[in-house]
């Protein structure tokens, strides 16, 4: 079975590429609803418990906590070294599920594949990208984001060209959502077959 980690920064279109290959019958795992799901779930004590305050009704209040820690990377490294573990040990679970229902690829949509440096959980990477002003107007349309929301974001975020440079595939989700589409087909039709030659 062929891991692919699929990646990106901020406004490329990351969730709307790993909806395709959902939709062509690939399993994904999406390590930002594995979040969502544990911020509702067993993060949410060990949260409260660091970050007193921002829980609301056994749920992480996500704007209390974005303003706890953004901007602040010793604040940030303490919740990700609370956060992440949890997504892994959910992610392996799934990648033995996937396994035992014979699945030839699986993608691991995981949107800090290079900042946490987890390249050796996957065996390929897909990054998606755009041009910065696709970028740039994409983020700001979104509801409550501000120019330095975008700006500390980004700043978090390794470049895209360096993402680009180290990728083994790269969709440009600006030439159009049909472009993309074709191109996540020819990439399951090159990826399932050498899984399954494996």
């Amino acid at each position: 079975m062929i891991r692919l980690g699929l990646t990106g920064s901020i406004g490329m279109g990351k969730s709307t590429t790993a909806r395709m290959f959902a939709d062509a019958g690939v399993p994904v795992h999406d390590s930002d609803a594995a979040v969502h799901a544990l911020y509702a779930g067993r993060a949410a004590p060990l949260i409260e418990a660091a970050f007193p305050g921002t829980v609301r009704e056994s749920v992480v209040d996500r704007a209390l906590l974005g303003e706890r820690v953004l901007g602040d990377a010793a604040e940030l490294k303490r919740l990700e070294a609370i956060v992440h573990p949890l997504v892994a040990e959910e992610e392996r679970a799934f990648i033995e599920k996937a396994k035992a229902d014979g699945a030839p690829l699986v993608v691991l949509d995981i949107p800090l594949l290079f900042e946490i440096d987890a390249l050796d959980r996957v065996d390929r990477v897909l990054v998606v990208t755009a041009p910065e002003k696709v970028q740039r107007e994409r983020v700001l349309a979104r509801p409550g984001m501000t120019e330095a929301r975008f700006e500390a974001i980004r700043a978090k975020q390794v470049p895209d060209r360096v993402k680009r440079a180290r990728a083994d595939f790269i969709i440009d989700t600006s030439l159009g959502m049909d472009c993309a589409r074709a191109k996540v087909a020819d990439l399951i039709s090159v990826l399932a077959p050498q899984a399954a030659d494996a």
